[in-house]
C-alpha cells in the first residue's frame, strides 16, 4: 500500500512540476522575441512571406494564444490576413481529461483566392516545387504517403476507452471575407461580413448557432444577404445530430431577378442518425417570394435505396405573381385570370429505392387532377396515373392579337425585303425529339380527363396510355367522345435509330362535322356524321421530313349530310337549262345541298392527298369526282361531276329530258382552303363542252330512233293500203264472175283477210 501511495505522490508531483514549468515558461518566455524565426521558418518551407506585425500573447490560466495583425503574401500579393485570433483552453479541464475551450475568436480574416488564365489556383503554389533530386521536399510514394493505420472507435470501445467530453464556452468569427477571382472564366465571387457566433457548445446538449454573411457574384451580377439561426445538438460519438428552431432568411437581388429583391426562407427541424442511416424533417417549410412548400418526411437509408415516408404540399399560389416577384417576363394568356391558383399535395412513400406519390392532388385554377405515381431511383422508371375533371386549354394560349396589331404584323412581314423573307424561310429547322433522352426514358403513364376544350373543340372522356422503353415510345390508347361521336388512335415512335419512325392508326365514328368544323375553324360548309379510318407511316425528326415521308390511306364516309353555302342542284340546273334552251325562273334555291353517304379514299403521298373515288348520292343526281389536296400550300384542286339520274327540281327549264339523262354537269373546286373554303366550288364551263357532246349524242340517238319509228309507221301504212286495194280488187272480180254465189265466197274471204 505504501508503494501505491508513493507512486500517487510521484504522479502528483510530476503534474505539479509540469504545471509550474508551464507557468514559469509563460511568465518568462516572450513569444514576440521569436517573430523573426517564425517568419523565416515559414518563408523557408513555403512560398509565403509571413509578416507578424501585431503582438503575440499567451496565457496560463486559461491556457491560450493570441495573434494580432498577421499577413501572408504570395508572390508579392496578399494571400491571407488576420486582424486577431484568440484561442484559449481551460487548463484545469485538460488535467481533468475534459477539455473545454474557453474562447475561440477570429476577427478580420481576409483570404484572396485566384485562378489564372491557365486554370491554376494560387493556393496550389503555396508549397515550393520539388527539384529533380527532391531537395525542396522529400519525395513520397504511395506507400509512404499512406497514413499509418489508426485505431477506430470500435477498437477504443473494445479497450474500454471513453470518449472525451469536449466543451466550448464561446466561439465567435466576425468580419471574415473571402475573395475568389477566376481569370479563365471572368467569374468573381466575394464572401464578406461572414459572422458565426455560438456559445455553451457541449456534446449531448443543445446550443445556439447564428450565421450571417453576404455573397456577391460578377457573372451574373447577383447578391445574397443571408442569416441562419438554429439550435444544434450532437452526441458524444458525433454520429447523431439534431437541429431545431431553424430560421434561415436569404435576401437576393441582381440580374437573375431583373434587378428586383427576392426573399427565400427556410424553417423547421432536422434530426439525423448516421449509424442507423435515418433522417427526419419535421415541420419543414421553404418559401420563395409567394411560393411556399411544407413537408414532414422520414428517410431510412442514405445509400442508393432510401425509403421515404411523409407528406409534401405546395400552398396555393399565383404563377403570374411569382414570375413578377422574381423579375421574370410575364406569361400573357387569352384569359388573364388563369395561372393564379396552383397547388399540390401528396403523400410520400414507397419501397426502398422508389419515391412513390399517393393521394396526389394538383389544382390548376378550376381544374383538379387526382392520382399517384412512382419514380425508381435506380432505373429512372416513371409510373403515373392521373385523372382530371375539366380543362379549357384555350384559356392558357397567348392572347389573340387585335385587328390593328394583326394588320400591322402582316404589313411588316410584307414590307420585308425578298432577301429578308428568303432568309426567314431558310432558317434551319430544329429537331422535334431529343433522341438520346428518349432512349433513356422508362415510362408507364395513364392519363384521363373528363372534358378538354382545345382549339375551341370540346372533347369528353379522354383516355391516354403511354409507355416508353429503350427508345420505343407507344401511345397505346388515345380515345374520347367528340361531337356525338367517338375517336380512338394509337401511335408508335421508334427512336432507336437517328431516323425515327412513326406509325399512326386512328378510327373516327359518327363525329358530327358541322359543329366540329364550326368550332375548330368557323367553317360551316359541311354537315353529317363522319366515319374515318386512318393508317399513316412516316419517318424523320423534323416537320418537313415527316411531311415529305408520309404515306398511307384515309378512308372516309359522311352519312346523311349537307353541303352548306353551296347549292349543287342550282349548278346542275344551270347546265340543264342551257341544254333545254330555256331560262330558269326559280329565285329561291336555298343554300344547302343534302346528300347521302359521301365516301372516298385519300392516298397520302408526302404533302399531297390524292382522291380518285369520291362519290355521293344527291336528289336526282350522283356526285362523282377526283382531285388532290396540297397540305403544304393549303391548296385544293378537285373536278366534280353531277350525273343526272332522275328529276332534280320543279323548275320547267330544269326538266330532265332524254337528252340530259345520265349526262354529267361539271363542277370545279379550286383554291386555298385556308382562306375561303365556301367559295371554292363553282359551275365548270370549260368542261361543259364534253357534257354538250354527250347531250348531242343523246339527241342524235333520239333523232335516229325517231326516224326509224317514222319510217316504220309509213311502211306499215303502205302495207295496209296495198292489202286494202288487193281485197277490193279480188272482191270486184268475184262479184262479176260468181254473182250471188260469189257474194258468199266474198264474205268468207272477208273473214279470212280480217283475221
Amino acid at each position: 500500500m505504501k508503494a501505491v501511495r508513493y507512486v500517487l505522490y510521484a504522479v502528483i508531483a510530476l503534474i505539479v512540476l509540469a504545471v509550474a514549468a508551464v507557468a514559469i515558461a509563460v511568465a518568462v518566455i516572450n513569444p514576440n522575441d521569436y517573430k523573426p524565426q517564425i517568419e523565416a521558418a515559414v518563408e523557408k518551407n513555403t512560398n509565403l512571406q509571413l509578416q507578424l506585425e501585431g503582438d503575440i500573447g499567451w496565457s496560463f490560466i486559461p491556457l491560450g494564444l493570441e495573434l494580432n495583425q498577421v499577413e501572408a503574401t504570395l508572390e508579392g500579393e496578399r494571400f491571407v490576413a488576420l486582424e486577431q485570433l484568440i484561442a484559449r483552453i481551460d487548463f484545469w479541464s485538460l488535467i481533468a481529461m475534459s477539455p473545454q475551450v474557453n474562447t475561440f475568436l477570429l476577427n478580420g480574416l481576409d483570404a484572396r483566392l485566384e485562378v489564372n488564365e491557365q486554370g491554376e489556383g494560387n493556393w496550389a503554389r503555396i508549397m515550393p516545387e520539388k527539384s529533380a533530386d527532391g531537395s525542396e521536399a522529400p519525395a513520397t510514394d504511395g506507400a509512404s504517403a499512406e497514413p499509418a493505420p489508426t485505431e477506430t472507435a470500435d477498437t477504443a470501445e473494445e479497450t474500454g476507452g471513453e470518449a472525451l467530453n469536449f466543451n466550448v464556452e464561446n466561439v465567435e468569427i466576425s468580419n471574415a471575407s473571402v475573395h475568389y477571382n477566376d481569370k479563365s472564366t471572368g467569374q468573381a465571387v466575394t464572401l464578406e461580413d461572414f459572422t458565426v457566433t455560438a456559445s455553451n457548445i457541449t456534446l449531448g446538449s443543445e446550443f445556439p448557432l447564428d450565421i450571417r454573411f453576404k455573397v456577391e457574384t460578377s457573372q451574373p451580377k447577383f447578391a445574397v444577404d443571408g442569416s441562419i439561426s438554429a439550435q444544434l445538438k450532437a452526441n458524444q460519438a458525433l454520429n447523431e445530430f439534431a437541429m431545431s428552431g431553424l430560421k434561415a432568411v436569404f435576401d437576393m437581388n441582381g440580374e437573375p431577378f431583373g434587378g428586383k429583391s427576392v426573399t427565400a426562407e427556410l424553417g423547421g427541424s432536422l434530426a439525423a442518425n448516421l449509424e442507423n442511416e435515418t433522417a427526419t424533417l419535421s415541420g419543414f417549410t421553404a418559401s420563395l417570394a409567394n411560393l411556399s412548400l411544407s413537408t414532414d418526411l422520414n428517410v431510412k437509408g442514405f445509400g442508393d435505396k432510401p425509403a421515404l415516408d411523409g407528406k409534401l404540399s405546395i400552398s396555393e399560389f399565383s404563377l403570374k405573381q411569382l414570375l413578377s416577384n422574381l423579375g421574370q417576363p410575364a406569361i400573357e394568356t387569352e384569359d388573364p385570370d388563369v395561372l393564379k391558383a396552383i397547388a399540390l399535395s401528396t403523400n410520400l412513400g414507397g419501397e426502398p429505392g422508389t419515391v412513390a406519390l399517393s393521394n396526389l392532388k394538383i389544382t390548376l385554377d378550376d381544374t383538379t387532377f387526382n392520382g399517384g405515381g412512382s419514380y425508381n431511383l435506380g432505373t429512372g422508371g416513371l409510373v403515373f396515373d392521373l385523372n382530371g375533371d375539366k380543362l379549357n386549354a384555350d384559356r392558357y394560349l397567348p392572347p389573340t392579337p387585335e385587328e390593328g396589331e394583326a394588320a400591322a404584323s402582316e404589313t411588316a412581314a410584307e414590307s420585308d425585303s425578298p432577301a429578308q423573307q428568303t432568309a426567314a424561310a431558310s432558317q434551319p429547322e430544329n429537331d422535334l425529339l431529343p433522341l438520346e433522352t428518349l432512349r433513356t426514358l422508362l415510362l408507364d403513364i395513364d392519363f384521363g380527363l373528363g372534358e378538354l376544350i382545345v382549339s375551341n373543340l370540346t372533347i369528353n372522356e379522354i383516355k391516354a396510355s403511354t409507355t416508353a422503353k429503350d427508345g420505343l415510345l407507344k401511345v397505346d390508347e388515345f380515345s374520347g367522345k367528340l361531337y356525338d361521336g367517338s375517336f380512338g388512335a394509337n401511335v408508335t415512335i421508334d427512336a432507336r435509330s437517328d431516323n425515327p419512325k412513326y406509325t399512326v392508326r386512328s378510327d373516327v365514328n359518327n363525329v358530327q362535322t358541322l359543329p366540329l368544323l364550326t368550332d375548330l375553324a368557323e367553317v360551316d360548309m359541311l354537315s353529317g356524321g363522319a366515319n374515318l379510318t386512318l393508317a399513316v407511316n412516316t419517318s424523320g425528326n423534323r416537320i418537313s421530313a415527316l411531311r415529305n415521308n408520309a404515306s398511307g390511306d384515309i378512308s372516309f364516309n359522311l352519312a346523311e349530310g349537307q353541303f352548306r353555302k353551296m347549292n349543287l342542284t342550282r349548278m346542275a340546273c344551270q347546265g340543264i337549262a342551257l341544254v333545254n334552251q330555256d331560262s330558269l325562273t326559280t329565285t329561291d334555291w336555298g343554300t344547302t345541298t343534302p346528300f347521302n353517304d359521301m365516301r372516298g379514299t385519300l392516298k397520302i403521298d408526302g404533302n399531297t392527298l390524292n382522291n380518285t373515288d369520291l362519290v355521293a348520292a344527291l336528289a336526282g343526281m350522283r356526285l362523282e369526282g377526283n382531285g388532290t389536296v396540297d397540305l403544304e400550300q393549303t391548296n385544293l384542286d378537285y373536278e366534280l361531276g353531277l350525273r343526272i339520274v332522275g328529276e332534280i327540281h320543279r323548275d320547267e327549264a330544269c326538266r330532265v329530258t332524254e337528252y340530259v339523262e345520265n349526262v354529267v354537269i361539271p363542277v370545279e373546286c379550286r383554291g386555298n382552303f385556308s382562306e375561303d373554303p365556301a367559295g371554292l366550288c363553282s359551275f365548270d364551263g370549260s368542261r361543259f363542252r364534253d357534257t354538250i357532246k354527250d347531250i348531242a349524242a343523246n339527241a342524235a340517238r333520239a333523232k335516229a330512233q325517231e326516224e326509224i319509228d317514222r319510217a316504220k309507221a309509213k311502211a306499215e301504212e303502205k302495207v295496209d293500203e296495198a292489202r286494202q286495194k288487193a281485197e277490193d280488187k279480188v272482191n270486184e272480180k268475184l262479184q262479176e264472175k260468181l254473182g250471188e254465189e260469189g257474194g258468199k265466197v266474198k264474205d268468207a274471204l272477208k273473214g279470212l283477210f280480217g283475221q
